[in-house]
């Protein structure tokens, strides 16, 4: 079922039917059109092919070190894997045609990149870092533009922006992308610092139409979540075109592209886990991995040094920037 309306989709909360008999919520009931059968599906693919590979250091455990929450992972570099995001997101051919066939010209990747990279990552930190309020706003901002984001007679697949389940798909990989730039620059976390971790993320759906219900409720249910979601990724030849122009920054002029393409290519690679890249045709050996993760190591010795200033100082002019559009009624997104 496709919902046509924010009123539709709703942020009401579930009915008895998704009740179990515990009174607890049952949270594979919402997925009523692209995995049905999430209630009792067992993935074929493995965290080893939808992951990226970390094997630095375990997270330093001390006696006054506070449990990491994601509200403490929005630092510079967890930017970096921000191409790759996008590659993942569009992974699932609803969404990959939603964007490639957008008619919201003022957001179009293609033509408006550094908007596109402003509104996305200005989503991640009102999510993340803002208040009720905030998060309201900029929910209304983007649902505006999603009411256009609905495909036609001529496109390949079937799409509309407010459905929740395309909605959760591109949240899990947002969570995704932040709990592996987390893990590589402050070392791999235990079990249950994984799961304080996440259960600190889950603003990144309720911030747009997934209710709190319909959020995976535990890591371990996120992880058979997202292998049996991965599932869905298909990477057709017009998809990989555009995703392939994406890893190497075509829609950027090449003056300031040329200087810094090698790097962020390595970088939109490594964040990818193993089967997109293969989709896409991309090489990564283990060599390119090592040096993946020496880079990160490198990255956290001299975070040790910064000012908080100055590692969370982008989020935080993002945060500035979007209180200034609120005060003054501009444009969000």
């Amino acid at each position: 079922m496709t919902i046509d309306s924010p009123t539709e989709q709703g942020r009401e909360m579930p009915t008895a039917a998704h009740r179990d008999q515990d009174g607890d919520y049952d949270w594979t009931k919402y997925h009523t059109k692209y995995l049905t059968d999430l209630d009792v599906a067992v993935p074929e693919v493995t965290t080893a092919q939808t992951r990226i590979k970390i094997s630095t250091r375990k997270r330093r455990a001390t006696s006054v070190r506070k449990p990491p929450v994601v509200q403490e992972a929005l630092d510079f570099w967890s930017f970096a894997g921000a191409a790759a995001n996008v590659v993942m997101q569009l992974g699932w051919p609803e969404v990959g045609y939603g964007v490639m066939e957008s008619k919201v010209e003022t957001g179009a990747l293609t033509k408006h990149p550094w908007k596109r990279a402003r509104t996305t990552t200005q989503y991640l930190a009102v999510a993340i870092l803002g208040s009720p309020e905030e998060q309201e706003a900029f929910r209304e901002a983007v649902n505006s533009a999603h009411r256009h984001v609905r495909s036609d007679p001529r496109s390949p697949v079937k799409y509309n922006a407010f459905n929740r389940e395309l909605q959760l798909w591109v949240a899990a990989c947002l969570y995704v992308g932040i709990e592996d730039s987390h893990q590589l620059l402050s070392g791999v976390m235990t079990e249950e610092e994984a799961e304080t971790f996440y259960q600190s993320a889950k603003t990144l759906g309720t911030s747009l139409q997934v209710p709190n219900e319909m959020w995976p409720p535990t890591r371990v249910e996120f992880d058979r979540y997202w292998n049996y979601a991965c599932q869905r990724v298909v990477i057709d030849d017009t998809t990989c075109d555009f995703l392939n122009d994406l890893v190497d920054l075509k829609m950027i002029s090449p003056l300031i592209r040329l200087p810094f393409v090698n790097l962020l290519r390595f970088l939109t690679i490594g964040f990818l886990p193993p089967m997109f890249r293969a989709q896409l045709g991309l090489e990564w050996t283990e060599d390119d991995r090592r040096r993946f993760e020496h880079l990160f190591t490198f990255v956290s010795i001299v975070n040790k040094f910064l000012p908080k200033s100055i590692r969370f100082g982008g989020s935080r002019w993002l945060m500035r920037d979007l209180r200034r559009r609120m005060k003054h009624d501009k444009d969000m997104i």
